[in-house]
């Protein structure tokens, strides 16, 4: 019976800890880009897109999440540009409808600030990424912000005549707003 109990409590203190789960609030959130065109910014933003978040600060080690994003869900404000950036010299969404984030770590790296490497797969080609976010949690609810640097041409978007720095920058920003309940 000391065996049994002593088996027992070392498969408890092995098995992993499981962060908590978020589920997005999607009317509070937002998941677009910036980038220079022609010298002048040019925001988009994605309208369809979702995520599984697994979270914990006190516990970033087994954290994780996955982004999906519909690329073909672009909007700028402006529909010729719109028609030409998910067009097949840009995202080519008739192609690669779906853009993937997924997380291979998580750090703290303090006041509230994290740090997340993942492997973003956009245009058929994964590259690893880092998310520098802040993240400020009250009760039940979790508001995330943060900025990554993407080379659109690491991922074959934008090439053809816009394979140069001129009109669009080779350097896109990524720009995640998002709010989450926690669900788990």
């Amino acid at each position: 019976m000391k065996r049994f109990t002593m088996i027992a409590l070392m498969l408890c203190v092995a098995a992993p800890a499981h962060a908590a789960q978020w589920t997005i609030d999607k009317a509070k959130s937002h998941l677009g880009f910036s980038v220079q065109w022609q010298d002048h910014p040019l925001r988009g933003e994605f309208k369809s897109w979702d995520a599984k978040i697994d979270f914990d600060p006190a516990d970033v080690e087994h954290a994780h999440s996955i982004v999906n994003v519909d690329v073909g869900s672009l909007v700028t404000g402006t529909d010729e540009i719109d028609q030409g950036v998910k067009g097949q010299q840009g995202f080519d969404a008739a192609n690669y409808s779906t853009a993937t984030f997924e997380t291979t770590w998580f750090r703290a790296t303090g006041n509230n600030h994290y740090d997340a490497r993942g492997n973003l797969t956009l245009h058929g080609i994964t590259r690893g990424v880092t998310l520098p976010f802040k993240l400020d949690i009250t009760g039940d609810t979790a508001h995330m912000t943060g900025t990554a640097a993407v080379t659109r041409t690491d991922f074959r978007v934008g090439m053809g005549q816009w394979a140069g720095e001129n009109p669009v920058a080779h350097l896109v920003t990524v720009i995640i707003d998002l709010t989450a309940r926690k669900t788990k």
